[in-house]
């Protein structure tokens, strides 16, 4: 593995670390920490003697000015030893692009009030917009090292039976992604006493809609959870090579903990840390499914290959 692919895991690795403090800074009620001001903290650089809400906010934008110069510094360096028009120059590219948009989607969320305890639906578009790009965010930076370690590219025109369980499987993550940010947002602004009063608030035509939603998140994952082993399980079938076949256990194995996290979550009414949990689960689970689909539609049926030596590889 070369340098610069090696690069590219730890900056995937510490972005799923800024990831997971976002969600903190949700699930804890601290993201007007700095007020309505971005990329100013209360008006100011540094704030003096701040509260503990602000802390934790300006934690999180200082992590997520990090992790932007890091994709930065990744893009500065594949314009020098990648091929343009390479899969590598081109998904870091895509995470540069990303990055950009996700700030934005970061600093529209705290400009527009769309933080602490504001109820409104704009909030939940918001933030189900701001899963969706962290979502695809987290899928450029996972190709970026897988190609540059020398995998090939996916062969998107070949015609595939695995190739639309594949993308319905993707497709269907995304939306239960999105749903989830939904239903973690309901959670932390109408927390219930008990589990018996949680189901009562979901079925209340008087509850604010945030909680009405909820059901719907469970039952997509069960439903997409259900086409992502599939998808899995005939990839492992139909391209038999030990890259696609590992990827396919694992992709199987997170599917049945991250069902098992949701039902933890809900018995226990969704407490921070394992509202965090079944975050990170997710997005384990989003770049296996990511790594699956690329070496499946990469493999070659005839000789179970699914790389090419040196086909996207970046050195240095």
């Amino acid at each position: 593995m070369t340098r610069y692919a090696r690069f590219g895991w730890a900056v995937l690795g510490y972005n799923l670390l800024v990831i997971l403090w976002g969600a903190y800074v949700r699930a804890s009620g601290s993201g007007a920490g700095c007020g309505a001001h971005w990329p100013l903290c209360n008006g100011v650089v540094i704030p003096r003697e701040p509260a503990l809400e602000t802390l934790i906010e300006l934690t999180h934008r200082a992590t997520s000015g990090i992790a932007l110069l890091l994709v930065v510094a990744q893009l500065v360096w594949a314009r020098r030893i990648a091929p343009r028009g390479s899969p590598t120059w081109l998904a870091t590219h895509a995470a540069m692009a990303l990055m950009i948009t996700e700030a934005l989607v970061g600093a529209g969320l705290v400009l527009f009030e769309m933080v602490a305890d504001n109820v409104s639906l704009a909030r939940a578009w918001w933030l189900a917009a701001h899963l969706f790009n962290t979502f695809l965010l987290v899928a450029a930076l996972t190709l970026v090292p897988w190609f540059a370690a020398g995998h090939r590219a996916p062969r998107l025109t070949e015609r595939r039976g695995e190739r639309g369980l594949l993308l319905a499987g993707l497709l269907g993550m995304l939306v239960v992604g999105m749903t989830g940010a939904v239903t973690a947002l309901g959670d932390t602004l109408f927390p219930a006493a008990s589990l018996a009063e949680g189901f009562a608030q979901d079925r209340d035509p008087g509850s604010h809609l945030l909680l009405r939603l909820r059901v719907f998140h469970p039952t997509l994952a069960i439903l997409v959870g259900t086409v992502v082993a599939l998808a899995a399980g005939v990839s492992a079938v139909r391209r038999p090579n030990p890259v696609v076949r590992r990827l396919a256990l694992a992709t199987i194995s997170l599917v049945v903990t991250q069902l098992l996290a949701g039902l933890v979550n809900l018995v226990l009414l969704a407490p921070i840390w394992m509202q965090l949990v079944h975050l990170l689960l997710a997005d384990l689970l989003w770049i296996v499914l990511v790594l699956l689909a690329a070496a499946t539609l990469a493999a070659d049926p005839r000789d179970g290959s699914a790389s090419s030596p040196g086909a996207g590889r970046a050195t240095g």
